[in-house]
């Protein structure tokens, strides 16, 4: 695998600045993994990718299989960590046109429940039209607006088109492990049920069955991002900030903060990666949205947005700060003749 590298030259932050934070550093690493065990903590993610629940693992397979046999799409109901992460996932890793490939393999992904548009849900249901298709819902309490109403709406669609009992086979639901409305349907119904661990808070759920039942439909093999995953543990638990990017990352936004670079923009130049900063938009803004105060993160896609924010950015206020995803080796290039 390879390995993330930080590159600061641009960031007028030295060497020496980032290892004073080593102490605290060493500290917050420490308490976050004395908690990791507390089912009542919120901080599961971090042992998630060697620590995961291997039985339900096989179960999302053998889900993800029976949807690519019998359904042509996949309608993904959640909002927020319930969604963004799989999108970005099946986005990143899967052709641009994923979804528009007439020789594609896999069911279509699609997605409801993340607004309140009337005319995205009427446009979604014409695009299913005569198809069969099948649902994950994705919400650990089942009541939060947006999913719920989707989730109302394409029930309904689903047992109209092939019965109750028979849709029941086709509705997958994704939730908390013993409570909750949806929790409390789905043991009704019997629809195929699979765990929100308690632990693990909703934006960073991505590696459990929130994110990889879609993924794994979406035709990507979950072992070998499950493998990455764990690589990843293993590269960035060192307690020293002098060896850990990830650490290093978070010091020099620290100082960068306090040096008035209140605002985050995340670059990417490549489309295929736009879900990914939708995804870290989430995960920044609802870990640093507290006690008023934070950086906002905000992101834009290269050279597009050069020609719209570019000019924001390059002479605007000056309480910014660009943190661009620079892709070594990309999977295809186009050579382009030079006239003389």
């Amino acid at each position: 695998m390879k390995n993330i590298k930080i590159d600061l030259k641009n960031t007028n932050v030295t060497d020496k600045e980032i290892v004073k934070y080593a102490e605290e550093v060493k500290r917050i690493h420490e308490d976050l993994h004395k908690r990791a065990g507390n089912k009542k903590d919120f901080v599961g993610w971090l042992e998630l990718p060697n620590n995961y629940d291997k039985k339900e693992f096989d179960k999302i397979k053998k889900a993800a299989e029976k949807i690519k046999k019998d359904s042509e799409i996949l309608i993904v109901i959640g909002i927020g960590g319930s969604y963004l992460g799989a999108r970005a996932v099946i986005e990143a890793l899967n052709s641009t046109f994923y979804n528009l490939q007439s020789d594609r393999k896999t069911p279509l992904i699609l997605y409801a429940g993340n607004n309140l548009s009337t005319n995205y849900i009427n446009d979604l249901i014409e695009i299913i039209g005569n198809k069969d298709f099948s649902i994950n819902v994705i919400s650990k309490s089942g009541t939060t607006t947006e999913p719920a109403i989707a989730f109302r709406i394409f029930r309904e669609m689903i047992e109209n088109k092939y019965g109750i009992k028979e849709a029941r086979k086709r509705i997958y639901v994704t939730t908390d492990s013993k409570k909750g409305a949806l929790k409390t349907l789905a043991k009704e119904e019997k629809y195929t049920t699979f765990v929100i661990p308690d632990n693990i808070g909703g934006r960073y759920s991505v590696l459990t069955a929130v994110g990889l039942l879609p993924i794994a439909t979406a035709g990507i093999d979950i072992d070998k991002l499950i493998k990455g995953a764990q690589n990843a543990q293993e590269q960035y638990s060192d307690k020293n900030v002098k060896y850990n990017e990830c650490y290093k990352y978070a010091v020099v936004r620290n100082i960068l903060y306090k040096n008035k670079k209140d605002i985050e923009i995340l670059v990417t130049y490549e489309p295929k990666l736009h879900y990914l900063i939708e995804w870290w938009k989430q995960l920044f803004g609802e870990s640093e949205g507290k006690d008023k105060k934070g950086i906002y993160p905000s992101g834009v896609e290269f050279t597009t947005d050069l020609h719209s924010l570019g000019q924001y950015i390059q002479d605007g206020r000056r309480n910014l700060f660009e943190t661009v995803i620079n892709i070594e080796k990309i999977n295809s290039e186009i050579k382009i003749n030079m006239e003389e």
